[in-house]
C-alpha cells in the first residue's frame, strides 16, 4: 500500500514489461494499424542488415520509424535526410526501449504519395467488384492471325513489339490503334482506341507503353480505362512500364506482361517452335501409319492361308448347298404352318355354327320382338292389340296380339 499526502491509496505496482504490454495492446486498435503519415526524414540509417531506420518529423513532433528489408527492397528510390515523404504502415511498440514507432510498409515522395493513396483506394474498389477475378479472364489464342497494338505510334514500345513479332513469327499481321499514353487526355484516348478495336478482326490486343515514373503511368490507372479493358470482347494483354511497375490495367487485363517486348512474346509463338512441333506430330503420325500398315499386312497374310481364300470355289459350293437346304426347310415349314392354321380355322367355324341363332330357328323356334325392336321373353311384356314381329328360319311375320296367357 502506497501513501499519497494524508490519504492512503491502495495501488498494485506493474512491472515495466506489464505496462509496456498494456501500451502495446492499446496501440493495436484498427485506427493505428493502417495509417498514412507525412513528414520530413531525419536520422536516416540504412543498416547493413538491409533494414532502414529513420525518424519522421514536422515543426512540433517526431516519431521513430523502421522499414524492414522485405518491404524496402521494392522502393524505386532511396530516402535521405530532408526528404518529405508519405509513409504507410502501422503504429507499434518497441518493447526493449519502451518506445512507440511507425512500422512502414510503403514510402512515397510528397505529391506522388497522394496518387498512390488514390491508386490503392481505386484498386480495392475494383477488386471488390470482381474485375481482378481470374475466373473472368480469357486465354490468349494459340496463333493469332492479326495482333492489335494500342500505344503511341512514336514510342519505343511500338518498335519493341514490332521487332519481337517479326522475329518470332514474320507472317503475323499487326494493326496499330494510335493513342496518347501520357497526359490528361491519355485515358480518354486509350479508351477510344480500345473501343475502335472492338469493331475489327484482331484476335488479341496489346495495350501499353514503355517505362516511366508513377505519375507518367497514371493514364493506365484510370478507372474508365480499367472498366473498358474488363468489357473488351477481345483478349487484352497489358504491358505498361518495366517489370517492377504495376497498374490497374495490369490487374484487369486477361494477361499481364512485364514489358512491351514480353507482351509480344506472349501473344505469338516462336515460328521455329511451331515448325518443330509440326514436324514432331508429322513423324508420330507417319510412325503410327506405318505400324497400322504392318498390322494390316500381317492380318492379310493370315487370311491368305485360310480355307476361304485358299479354295474359294469350295466355300461357294458349300454355301450354295446350305442355301438350298434352308430353302427346302422353309417350304416344308410354310406348308405345315398352313395346314395347322386351316385346322384351327375349321374348329373356330364349328364353334360359331353351334352357337349361331340360325341353327336354333331351324329347329322350329322363332324370335319375337316388339315394335321397339326389343326381344320379348315374357307375355306380360306386350299388351293386347299390340303388334309383335316373329323372325323364322325363313322370313318373318307381323302379328296382332288378341289374347295373352301367363
Amino acid at each position: 500500500m502506497l501513501s499519497c499526502g494524508k490519504e492512503m491509496v491502495a495501488l498494485h505496482p506493474l512491472s515495466v514489461s506489464e505496462l509496456t504490454n498494456q501500451i502495446k495492446a492499446a496501440l493495436t486498435q484498427p485506427a493505428l494499424q493502417s495509417v498514412a503519415v507525412q513528414g520530413e526524414v531525419s536520422n536516416f540509417l540504412h543498416h547493413r542488415s538491409g533494414h532502414m531506420y529513420f525518424s519522421l518529423k514536422d515543426t512540433h513532433s517526431r516519431i521513430k520509424a523502421v522499414m524492414f528489408r522485405g518491404r524496402n527492397q521494392r522502393l524505386s528510390f532511396t530516402p535521405k535526410n530532408g526528404d518529405t515523404l508519405i509513409a504507410l504502415g502501422s503504429v507499434g511498440v518497441y518493447e526493449p526501449n519502451g518506445e512507440y514507432q511507425l512500422y512502414v510498409d510503403m514510402l512515397f515522395p510528397q505529391g506522388i504519395g497522394d496518387l498512390h493513396l488514390a491508386f490503392e483506394d481505386l484498386k480495392a474498389k475494383l477488386e471488390a467488384e470482381g474485375l481482378f477475378d481470374p475466373g473472368r479472364k480469357r486465354s490468349l489464342p494459340l496463333l493469332p492471325r492479326r495482333v492489335g497494338v494500342i500505344t503511341s505510334p512514336s514510342g519505343a514500345a511500338l518498335r519493341d513489339i514490332l521487332h519481337v513479332l517479326r522475329r518470332r513469327h514474320p507472317g503475323v499481321n499487326v494493326l496499330l490503334f494510335p493513342a496518347l499514353v501520357q497526359g490528361e487526355e491519355a485515358p480518354e484516348s486509350l479508351v477510344r482506341a480500345l473501343s475502335l478495336a472492338q469493331n475489327t478482326d484482331v484476335d488479341v490486343l496489346i495495350i501499353g507503353r514503355g517505362g516511366g515514373s508513377f505519375e507518367e503511368l497514371a493514364a493506365f490507372n484510370d478507372e474508365g480505362l480499367a472498366r473498358a479493358i474488363a468489357q473488351s470482347d477481345i483478349p487484352v494483354v497489358s504491358a505498361c512500364g518495366h517489370e517492377t511497375d504495376f497498374t490497374l490495367a495490369d490487374f484487369v487485363a486477361d494477361c499481364r506482361a512485364p514489358t512491351p517486348s514480353a507482351a509480344a512474346e506472349l501473344v505469338v509463338p516462336l515460328r521455329e517452335e511451331l515448325l518443330a512441333a509440326v514436324t514432331s506430330m508429322r513423324n508420330r503420325m507417319v510412325s503410327a501409319l506405318r505400324r497400322r500398315i504392318e498390322s494390316e499386312r500381317r492380318y492379310l497374310g493370315q487370311l491368305q492361308h485360310s480355307p476361304v481364300l485358299a479354295r474359294p470355289e469350295h466355300m461357294f459350293r458349300q454355301r450354295r448347298q446350305r442355301l438350298d437346304e434352308l430353302w427346302t426347310s422353309l417350304g416344308r415349314f410354310q406348308r405345315s404352318a398352313l395346314v395347322l392354321r386351316r385346322g384351327k380355322l375349321a374348329a373356330a367355324v364349328g364353334k360359331l355354327e353351334s352357337l349361331s341363332p340360325l341353327n336354333t330357328l331351324a329347329r322350329g323356334y322363332s324370335v319375337c320382338q316388339n315394335e321397339r325392336g326389343e326381344i320379348v321373353r315374357q307375355a306380360k311384356q306386350v299388351s293386347l292389340g299390340e303388334l309383335v314381329y316373329l323372325t323364322l328360319q325363313e322370313g318373318s311375320l307381323s302379328c296382332l296380339v288378341e289374347e295373352r296367357k301367363p
